[in-house]
């Protein structure tokens, strides 16, 4: 599939690819801020943000913004990640423009009315307290603070109860003028539209928005050092988790890494770690082990919830994977298996429109280019039996690993 891609003279740019047999268009600002752009006492503010804009702009009220789109069929939504902040809607082809004009309205014109901050913090604090009745989730955000302690990389994205109390409309105006930076943001088309339809439609939003350049430079992640953490909790589970930091966005080695990972947890059935510990063992419902990459660093993680009195066996059949993976190569066979699995995922990944719309933003922002899919297929291929066990030595060394458990409170 092809895609285009143009350079406004405000910095932002636009990109697009047609995709004729579909009727909708999917389409979205991807915005090169996330959590990770936060001020220490401002920890969930980027997320709030997201929240916020939502809640009335300088021509619309919130009913307005959300009915807009609703009522042609169409969806609005958005997300906060570490390190971006995504305005996004999918709409029937005839309805693109209304869909770009409202996420231009939202993304630049928000006024963040006091009235509808004191009301969106509710809703943040009892969001909070849902992830608070999650372990998984909580595993998840307790482990990044592990793996980046005292780095704004581990700060939960939601923030806490008493930052998110303090957030005043003050504090988004700040936010906005200091970190947005027209040059760091992407409108990304996918759908049924041609590319000129897309630029008569949204030109004339999108020019009359003045460049504008920040000075802010994110900080750069040092000094790692593993930690183990233990802690009980209101869980019938013990949860556990453990980990790096790996390979960042830009590393050479990623897709090797994501090769790996997928050999080791990754979504399949046939994974080794779902094996071992599901299949063979019964010792746990689910187990992944994700690959995460930033734009400076990254990491990789394993997560599973088992009994407690078959934790110490759980462990032990993990640790039994990861040093398989690092001392045996994979026979011929199972790499070429494992290489049609990874490639087959991606294909399918690449079905997926509103996600593709998505990914082409963020590939914009943190590389400047698209990387077309069937290049990424040749690296994949390419990859030795031999590359990947050096860097699995590297990568799953256990000496450098992280733990967290969550295990129940005694009654």
């Amino acid at each position: 599939m092809s895609y285009q891609v143009r350079e406004l003279t405000n910095g932002i740019r636009i990109v697009h690819q047609e995709v004729t047999h579909t009727r909708m268009v999917h389409c979205g600002f991807v915005l090169d801020i996330g959590s990770r752009d936060e001020a220490e006492d401002k920890v969930g503010l980027a997320h709030f943000w997201e929240h916020m804009a939502f809640k009335g702009t300088t021509k619309r009220k919130a009913f307005h913004i959300i009915n807009r789109l609703d009522s042609l069929g169409g969806e609005l939504n958005a997300y906060t990640t570490k390190e971006k902040i995504c305005f996004y809607a999918t709409v029937l082809h005839q309805h693109f423009g209304k869909a770009a004009e409202l996420l231009c309205d939202i993304t630049f014109d928000s006024i963040f009315p006091p009235k509808q901050i004191e009301k969106e913090r509710q809703v943040i604090l009892e969001e909070m307290a849902m992830y608070r009745d999650s372990p998984d989730d909580c595993l998840q955000d307790e482990f990044d603070d592990i793996l980046f302690a005292g780095h704004s990389l581990g700060k939960n994205i939601l923030g806490t109860e008493e930052s998110v109390s303090t957030f005043t409309q003050r504090d988004f105006l700040t936010f906005l003028d200091e970190r947005m930076d027209t040059s760091k943001i992407v409108f990304s088309v996918v759908g049924n539209i041609s590319f000129s339809r897309v630029l008569a439609k949204v030109l004339p939003f999108l020019e009359n928005i003045p460049a504008k350049t920040t000075i802010y430079k994110r900080t750069p992640v040092e000094h790692y050092k593993p930690m183990t953490s233990l802690s009980y909790r209101d869980v019938t589970q013990a949860h556990c988790a453990l980990g790096k930091p790996a390979l960042s966005i830009n590393d050479p080695n990623r897709f090797k890494l994501y090769l790996l990972n997928n050999v080791l947890g990754g979504p399949s059935m046939n994974s080794r770690l779902n094996m071992a510990l599901r299949e063979k063992a019964g010792l746990a419902y689910s187990i992944e082990s994700v690959y995460q990459s930033f734009t400076d660093t990254g990491f990789i993680g394993i997560y599973y919830g088992t009994e407690e009195k078959a934790a110490a066996k759980a462990r032990r059949i993990v640790m039994r994977e990861l040093k398989l993976i690092r001392e045996k190569k994979l026979g011929s066979l199972q790499l070429h298996m494992a290489k049609e699995q990874a490639i087959g995922q991606m294909a399918m990944a690449e079905e997926n429109y509103a996600g593709l719309m998505l990914v082409y933003g963020k590939n914009l922002l943190d590389k400047g280019s698209i990387e077309p899919l069937d290049r990424i297929f040749d690296k994949i291929r390419s990859a030795t039996a031999s590359e990947l066990l050096e860097l699995a030595r590297h990568v799953y060394d256990e000496e450098q690993f992280s733990y967290l458990t969550y295990l129940p409170k005694e009654e």
